[in-house]
């Protein structure tokens, strides 16, 4: 059987087992993202993160405020953008967010008694960013950004979080938004 010849529930199935290691999928198709499925997946493990945090207290402290990308989308306003600056925004919220794991992940490797399944839920979450910039390159969404649209972009909107549980809370309302929503838009206009 050739490379193009595989059926598609492989790909997506070797997909979700490469992607979270950070390497390619040999013969994939390039706008993988655009399968409801592997999105579906992500967002999944970003409620289930949110979830386990939702009951812990202290050890579910990132004792300092985080900077975190604003999640609230004006519908009416994110319509009427072009994709360049939706583009835009959905890349600096994913550099944001992945800053912001990281800097989460540090604080648990700093802590005396970490909680162990909310380190695996940030180790996911790590892997998650890193897989959806991956499938964001492929589908070209960083050369939808034009340098108009990026110096006219407005500054990404900001807010601190405090704890796990409203770190993965943004991570789990980005992927459900302005990604999601990008994501469908770029996909139906690469469909055309």
């Amino acid at each position: 059987m050739g490379v193009h010849e595989c059926p598609a529930w492989l790909w997506l199935l070797l997909s979700l087992l490469w992607l979270p290691l950070g390497l390619p999928v040999p013969g994939a198709p390039p706008r993988l993202i655009c399968d409801s499925r592997v999105l579906e997946r992500y967002l999944l493990e970003a409620k289930e993160a949110e979830n386990v945090t939702t009951g812990c207290s202290e050890s579910c402290s990132l004792n300092e405020n985080i900077t975190v990308p604003d999640t609230k989308v004006n519908f009416y306003a994110w319509k009427r953008m072009e994709v360049g600056q939706q583009a835009v925004e959905v890349w600096q919220g994913l550099a944001l967010l992945s800053e912001a794991v990281l800097r989460g992940q540090a604080v648990l490797a700093n802590s005396s008694q970490p909680f162990e399944p909310l380190q695996l839920h940030v180790d996911k979450a790590i892997s998650g960013l890193r897989s959806i910039t991956t499938l964001l390159r492929a589908l070209g969404a960083q050369e939808a950004i034009s340098l108009p649209d990026a110096a006219s972009a407005a500054p990404l909107r900001t807010i601190t979080a405090d704890t796990f549980c409203k770190l993965f809370r943004v991570y789990s309302n980005f992927l459900r938004g302005k990604l999601k929503l990008y994501t469908g838009e770029a996909c139906r206009r690469g469909d055309r």
